[in-house]
C-alpha cells in the first residue's frame, strides 16, 4: 500500500520502544524520514538501526519532553538537517499509578507540563511548515482511559482526555489548510512497559 508519504518528514517521539517505536519502524517502512525522539539515547539508536537496515532514513534526537525550553533548539536540528516537520507522532510517556484524590499539585503540574504543554508547544512549532506546505499530519497517542478512566490512573486519564479535546479544536482549524489532526487510543499492548 502506498500511504503517499515517501520522503516526508516524520518526528516520532518515544521511539525508543513500545508504540513508538513500531510507529516509527511502520513510517519507515512507507518511505518517511524518521525522526526518532525519546530520553534514551541508546534505544532511540536501536531504533535507528532497524530502520536503517530496511534501507530507511533515521536521525536520533534526545528529547526530555519536560524541557520547554529547548523545543525551538530541536526543531533547528530537525529543519536543518531535513526541513521542516510533515508528520509530527506526539507519544508522550505515562506518569505513575495515582488515585484521584489526594496527589500533590506539584506532581499535576510537572505531569500536565510534560504530557499536555509539550504536546501543544511542539504541535504550535511544527504547525508553520504544514502551513506552508498545504500539508501535515499531528498524531496523538493518548489511552483508552481517556475513553473510560482506568482504576489508580487519574493523572493519565484526566490529562490525556484533555489532549482529545485539544485535538478536536486543533482539527477543525487546521483542516482547511490541509492538515489532519487525529488522536490515537491505545488499549493495552504488550510491550516493554506492560
Amino acid at each position: 500500500m502506498d500511504l503517499g508519504i515517501n520522503q516526508k518528514i516524520a518526528l516520532v517521539f518515544g521511539a525508543g520502544s513500545g508504540l513508538g517505536q513500531a510507529m516509527a519502524i511502520s513510517l519507515a517502512q512507507e518511505g518517511a524520514r524518521v525522526v526518532l525522539a525519546g530520553r534514551t539515547k541508546e534505544k532511540l539508536e536501536n531504533t535507528a538501526q532497524q530502520i536503517n537496515s530496511m534501507g530507511a532514513q533515521s536521525l536520533v534526537l534526545p528529547w526530555d519532553l519536560s524541557k520547554l525550553s529547548a523545543i525551538d533548539s530541536q526543531f533547528s536540528v530537525i529543519e536543518k538537517t531535513w526541513g521542516s516537520v510533515d508528520i509530527l507522532v506526539n507519544n508522550t510517556g505515562g506518569p505513575p499509578a495515582t488515585l484521584a484524590e489526594g496527589q500533590s499539585i506539584d506532581l499535576w503540574l510537572e505531569k500536565f507540563q510534560e504530557m499536555v504543554l509539550s504536546v501543544i508547544k511542539i504541535t504550535d512549532r511544527a504547525l508553520p511548515g504544514m502551513k506552508a506546505k498545504q500539508w501535515g499530519r499531528i498524531i496523538t497517542s493518548t489511552s483508552s482511559g481517556a475513553i473510560s478512566p482506568i482504576p489508580n490512573l487519574a493523572i493519565s486519564n484526566t490529562l490525556r482526555t484533555s489532549l482529545h479535546a485539544w485535538s478536536k479544536t486543533l482539527a477543525r482549524g487546521v483542516a482547511a489548510r490541509g492538515i489532519a489532526s487525529n488522536i490515537l487510543v491505545p488499549g493495552g499492548i504488550s510491550a516493554e512497559r506492560i
